[in-house]
């Protein structure tokens, strides 16, 4: 199925089989394509870029298809990795978090940072985060292989560690 390409968001490059490498929904997802386009909340003289996850009934395309800037995409990545890091050693607490600081780390962008920290607001937390910690297990391969394929393109695009 072709992503539309007369809607507001003006694709430019395109993922049009995405539904069959959608996570545990391969092959069965209403995530159909992803593109990477004019956003569609550009005004006139002012361009703006965004990725979109094309999602389709199975009737007609959705409303609940997603579009976000470039730039926080990369922002959910680094929110993704410093959470995958985080559980990596979250068995030395008996909340999986230290209580007395819930702040994981402070990851600086553009002159500021962005605080990355348990949500202990959550009435639930306690709960939440062991059934986080299980599903993140249970997916490590399925994230991993795609940590690995990004981190891979980093280095290619020089991105990598330099010694």
């Amino acid at each position: 199925m072709k992503i539309p390409t007369t809607l507001k968001h003006k694709p430019v490059i395109a993922v049009e089989n995405y539904e069959n490498v959608d996570g545990r929904q391969a092959y069965g997802s209403d995530a159909k394509g992803l593109s990477l386009g004019l956003a569609q909340w550009n005004d006139r003289g002012k361009v703006d870029i965004s990725a979109k996850v094309w999602r389709y009934t199975g009737e007609k395309w959705s409303r609940q298809s997603e579009e976000l800037p470039m730039h926080r995409i990369i922002d959910i990545a680094i929110l993704i990795c410093k959470g995958k890091q985080h559980f990596q050693n979250a068995y030395r607490y008996p909340k999986l978090y230290d209580e007395n600081n819930p702040v994981i780390d402070r990851v600086g962008l553009q002159g500021d940072a962005m605080t990355v920290e348990v949500c202990t607001d959550n009435p639930m937390i306690d709960e939440d985060i062991k059934l986080f910690s299980e599903t993140l297990g249970r997916d490590d391969e399925m994230m991993s292989e795609r940590l690995h394929t990004l981190a891979n393109l980093l280095n290619e695009m020089g991105y990598g560690h330099r010694k």
